[in-house]
């Protein structure tokens, strides 16, 4: 028998009486040396179970490798720290998870072929997932609630009800959890919405709910359609996320605690989202994509419990006093903020440019036709794409099918226009100079489509480029791996504005390591390294206005401070604060 079992209308644990009070925290999202606070801070709020995805492009990013768990992919380790801080956790492996992760957490290898139908019971998809779970599973056993582990539950997918209907491919995942050895309770989540439920759900398996309010209607709505069994809100939504250009998403602490009142008073478990949401580092974070293309930022903050550098904020003691309503809390100081480094001035004081560099970062490919960034194996990040212009004066260049996801053209080396799948560009009108000019085209991947048909929508040049409705021919396509930036050839800035993309470096001196957020004045967008971690992008289109440093990144005595900056800068100099900037706030 597992461990987490259901009645007519709860839970039991071990046999008795059990109330999931779970909060989202995830591992890959957080400083492996951070987790340890996080998960003491999550029950020192009350609660007594966590959630985490499992993001599979992250752990099997090569079809033919083994799985990564080490670093911010331990996560045995954060199991076992969960376990030892006597927490709960509910596992959410997918295959699909969303979470405004890049791909939604779908590898790249994957979605990459179009003839997959991603999501259903097409057996070159679930082929693949079973290979990963043959190993993910294996080395997850050992900490599941069934071997004396924390792990108590297991979701099926994520939301399905929203994408498909396919009950096969359902069935098929609960099937490959059971036959690998999970005994856990197995759960789906979904919207409340019928449709969405009855889609989203299996016979045998826990149906639960994702809402934010209207918590009576939406419990209501998951006991029309499941009569027993325990009322569980797998995603309280009490915040959310952003995306460049937009606002930063807040929503009142008063109403999310009342509203976590509403859930518990009725008896409900809850699982909130986020509790902790921690940062899309690298480039890890997702993107939307309705009506238009739109990325999310670098901070995954989500306005939770605990900020994005882990600090208590308003909610964190507005639900620690709900929950003392509900459940005990431990008899024990709540937590306090992180220490924070002293402002730090950081002179960058030697450059690279980038696109000359192009060719000792990654040997070219050359093609008739630019080929896409899946094609040169560059899925993250950055690729440069050259050739010559048949002939000079005023024409239009015309990208067929656009760029993936955003293209700043050069000619002879000098910036003549961005392109950005957002606005759906195609066409940009040039003077050439003189024939044979070069034309080079920098695209920015800014993030995999995370939610919805679009997941593996290609990146790069999408297509033929043409010069006044001539095909041009003959390019360089180059990947722009960039693992290690500060070990590009880098020379003494010569005081001289810089208007094309390049490196920026400078050094600064820490005594004690601690919490930091870097502020950029004057730069415009790229992307930032410190001591090699690269903390993510920046934009100055916000409304993102600081990047978080963690503690941990930052070592006593000399540090390094690398940008890639795209567009040129006058500035010199960067700030290493002690508050954060997230922008101009929307609440909800």
């Amino acid at each position: 028998m597992p461990a987490l079992t259901t009645t007519s209308d709860g839970f039991l644990l071990h046999g008795e009486p059990f109330r999931i009070i779970s909060g989202a925290l995830h591992y890959f999202r957080v400083h492996p040396a951070l987790w340890s606070d996080r998960l003491r801070k999550a029950r020192l709020m009350g609660l007594n179970t966590v959630e985490t995805y499992i993001p599979w492009n992250h752990h099997q990013p090569d079809p033919e490798g083994g799985l990564v768990l080490d670093g911010f992919l331990d996560l045995p380790r954060f199991l076992r720290l969960a376990r030892d801080e006597g927490l709960r956790v509910l596992l959410r492996p997918g295959p699909f998870i969303c979470a405004e992760w890049d791909g939604g957490g779908l590898p790249d290898w994957l979605t990459s072929d179009p003839d997959i139908r991603l999501r259903t019971s097409d057996p070159r998809f679930t082929g693949a997932v079973d290979r990963y779970l043959d190993l993910l599973l294996p080395a997850l056993r050992p900490h599941m609630a069934a071997a004396g582990g924390p792990v108590i539950a297991v979701q099926v997918e994520n939301e399905y009800g929203a994408y498909g209907d396919d009950s096969a491919y359902l069935k098929h995942l609960a099937d490959a959890f059971r036959s690998r050895g999970v005994e856990e309770l197995l759960f789906t989540c979904d919207q409340g919405d019928p449709g969405h439920l009855a889609s989203g759900s299996l016979p045998g398996v826990l149906v639960t709910g994702t809402f934010g309010s209207r918590v009576e209607q939406s419990l209501a709505r998951l006991r029309e359609h499941r009569p027993e069994g325990p009322l569980f809100c797998a995603e309280f939504w009490i915040g959310w996320f952003d995306h460049w250009g937009g606002p930063h998403h807040v929503r009142d602490a008063a109403d999310a605690a009342a509203d976590l009142d509403r859930l518990l008073s009725a008896g409900a478990s809850v699982n909130i989202y986020m509790f902790h949401g921690g940062t899309n580092f690298g480039f890890t974070n997702g993107a939307n994509h309705k009506h238009a293309y739109t990325p999310t930022v670098t901070s995954y903050d989500y306005d939770a419990a605990l900020t994005e550098c882990g600090d208590p904020g308003p909610k964190y003691h507005a639900f620690r006093e709900v929950i003392a309503r509900h459940a005990t809390v431990p008899d024990e100081p709540a937590p306090v903020p992180s220490p924070k480094l002293t402002p730090t001035a950081v002179e960058l004081s030697s450059r690279a440019p980038l696109l000359p560099l192009a060719g000792s970062l990654a040997p070219a490919v050359q093609a008739d036709a630019p080929v896409t960034m899946d094609e040169l194996g560059q899925r993250t990040g950055y690729a440069l794409y050259r050739t010559t212009l048949p002939a000079g004066g005023d024409g239009v260049l015309h990208f067929a099918r656009g760029v993936g996801d955003r293209g700043q053209v050069f000619v002879d080396g000098a910036p003549v226009g961005v392109l950005e799948s957002e606005r759906h560009d195609e066409s940009l009108p040039v003077r050439v100079p003189r024939p044979g000019a070069t034309l080079e085209v920098l695209v920015e991947n800014m993030g995999g489509v995370n939610y919805g048909p679009r997941i593996g929508a290609p990146k790069g040049l999408l297509g033929p480029v043409s010069f006044n409705g001539t095909d041009l021919t003959g390019w360089d396509c180059h990947p722009l791996p960039l693992d290690a930036p500060g070990a590009l050839p880098f020379a003494p800035a010569d005081g001289t504005p810089v208007t094309v993309p390049a490196f920026h470096r400078g050094t600064f001196d820490v005594g004690t390591p601690a919490d930091a957020f870097l502020s950029l004045p004057g730069w415009s967008k790229g992307q930032a390294w410190i001591n090699g971690f690269h903390l993510g992008r920046y934009w100055n289109r916000g409304p993102q206005r600081t990047l978080y440093v963690p503690a941990p990144v930052l070592r006593p005595g000399s540090n390094e401070l690398v940008l890639l900056e795209l567009h040129g800068t006058t500035a010199t100099r960067a700030l290493l604060t002690d508050t954060p900037d997230l922008g101009p706030e929307n609440t909800w």
